[in-house]
């Protein structure tokens, strides 16, 4: 299985993701017309929207958490390595809000399942950066952020023999093609982490 090439266009098939600090890489497979940005991640456009990644899946580690999104410079905060801290600190987030966990397995490995979405209005403008910042994989910078009002995420954080690894998919807004955003899910679905047991 080859790996995830680090940017551009990439073929369909199967492509092996490895995950920073861990022993086991994970696999996806990703139909025609997607493209890798950073090694770590994957997009697709919807030509009859604007945005350049209409929709997209983030692979990997996020070792850093803002309670205040908005605010988030200076204030990135390391919650632990466990799925379950992960997932506390992500429903703790403000001006962002998470659906109720839901317990899923991801290949071997156990984890949790959950929405992510910016709740109420937000002036960006009076963001640092104007953005809102998700998470991050340090504290002096920021990995994942919302440009928008309307993104949304689902996450899948999963517990790899005591530290987590973290993926999820979005799409930019709900005027995105269904079945544009019903393929992104398939894409997310398709992963699962390699157990060398």
């Amino acid at each position: 299985m080859p790996p995830l090439p680090e940017s551009g266009d990439i073929d369909a098939g199967t492509y092996l993701v490895p995950v920073a600090g861990h022993n086991e890489p994970f696999k996806v497979t990703v139909p025609g017309g997607w493209f890798a940005l950073d090694g770590n991640s994957l997009g697709k456009d919807d030509p009859d929207h604007p945005a350049e990644w209409a929709v997209y899946l983030t692979l990997g580690s996020a070792d850093y958490v803002s309670m205040d999104a908005c605010t988030w410079m200076g204030a990135l905060s390391d919650d632990g390595p466990s799925a379950e801290a992960f997932v506390k600190a992500m429903a703790s987030q403000s001006p962002t809000a998470s659906t109720p966990p839901v317990k899923v397995m991801v290949g071997d490995y156990s984890g949790f399942e959950f929405d992510h979405y910016v709740e109420g209005k937000v002036d960006f403008n009076a963001c640092n950066g104007g953005k809102l910042c998700i998470h991050s994989i340090s504290n002096t910078g920021c990995s994942r952020w919302y440009l928008t009002q309307n993104e949304h995420e689902t996450y899948r954080v999963v517990d790899l023999n005591g530290r987590r690894a973290v993926v999820a998919v979005g799409y930019i807004d709900e005027s995105i093609n269904p079945e544009l955003m019903r393929e992104a899910r398939a894409v997310f679905d398709s992963i699962v982490f390699r157990s060398y047991k």
